[in-house]
């Protein structure tokens, strides 16, 4: 089986920082695009915040632009997402997401992976 599995976020003050982590395990073979998303409260629709290809392109959300950073080691299945100059509106459930193939069974197979969440809120 595969998993993502997410850590570092937490409660921070605004103009603060904080780095999340997203690792993936299992019977992995290629990591393509790995994606961080975040969802606000009040059932607000998903927002792709960065996105980062496997030869290390990255693209980033116009919101965050000049403030967040995302990187990945593809040894490691590992991609992270530094978050500086935080402010209120960054408030959220951040997502990381994974498009790989894996095997399951004698099958190989290719789709996308989510994490399980980490909550992020900035507020003094």
């Amino acid at each position: 089986q595969v998993q993502l599995v997410e850590s570092g976020g937490g409660l921070v003050q605004p103009g603060g920082s904080l780095r999340l982590s997203c690792a993936a395990s299992g019977s992995i073979f290629s990591i393509y695009n790995m994606d961080w998303y975040r969802q606000a409260p009040g059932g607000k629709q998903p927002e792709l915040v960065a996105s980062i290809t496997n030869e290390g392109s990255a693209n980033y959300a116009d919101s965050v632009k000049g403030r967040f950073t995302i990187s990945r080691d593809n040894a490691k299945n590992t991609v992270w997402l530094q978050m500086n100059s935080l402010k209120p509106e960054d408030t959220a459930v951040y997502y990381c997401k994974a498009d790989m193939t894996f095997a399951t069974g004698s099958d190989i197979r290719r789709n996308d992976y989510w994490g399980q969440g980490t909550q992020v809120t900035v507020s003094s």
